[in-house]
């Protein structure tokens, strides 16, 4: 069993911002404690030239924005969702915000849901874990994340996972 000091030893790891050194380095952080949301948030907001995200259910409003924000930066933003349980109005506005600011969203139903939580920054940088990209997930489900940083070899073989999603995929068009 894990103390709460050591709990709140990792918990501080998270709030540590990303260095400019490129050995690897693992973070991680829990929800609904928040270091989870903080965590998923700074690895898209140092996203560089990439961000491809394979999600299950996409609603949170401020990851929305960040990867907005990334696409209107210059930043390659593409996501692949499951269609099924991304048909209500919250996550159809998340996948807008995206759209309309020149990120890339595909929706698939070629599994019985697509179930991953992946994020791959950069081709070198891998965020997973259980957390899905909801409000729910930010501030009342138990949830975990872990990043990987300046793990390329790690993120080739996640990016290779993500590519074949990607591939089922079916454009989202924005609805307005």
């Amino acid at each position: 069993m894990i103390r709460p000091k050591v709990l709140a030893l990792l918990g501080l790891t998270v709030l540590c911002s990303f260095s400019s050194q490129a050995s690897p380095n693992i973070q991680v952080g829990f929800s609904p404690e928040g270091s989870a949301q903080a965590l998923v948030l700074s690895t898209i907001n140092h996203a560089q030239k990439s961000i491809n995200l394979s999600g299950y259910n996409f609603s949170a409003a401020d990851i929305a924005s960040a990867l907005s924000r990334a696409a209107k930066r210059g930043v390659e933003v593409k996501l692949i969702l499951d269609e099924k349980s991304n048909r209500n109005r919250y996550s159809q506005a998340a996948m807008n915000l995206v759209v309309n600011a020149g990120g890339s969203v595909r929706t698939t139903d070629n599994y019985k849901i697509h179930h991953d939580k992946v994020i791959i920054v950069d081709d070198k940088t891998v965020e997973t874990g259980s957390f899905n990209f909801t409000k729910a997930a930010e501030y009342t489900n138990s949830e975990n994340v872990v990043v990987m940083q300046d793990l390329p070899d790690v993120a080739k073989v996640y990016l290779s996972h993500w590519r074949s999603r990607w591939d089922t995929g079916t454009n989202w068009q924005s609805t307005y």
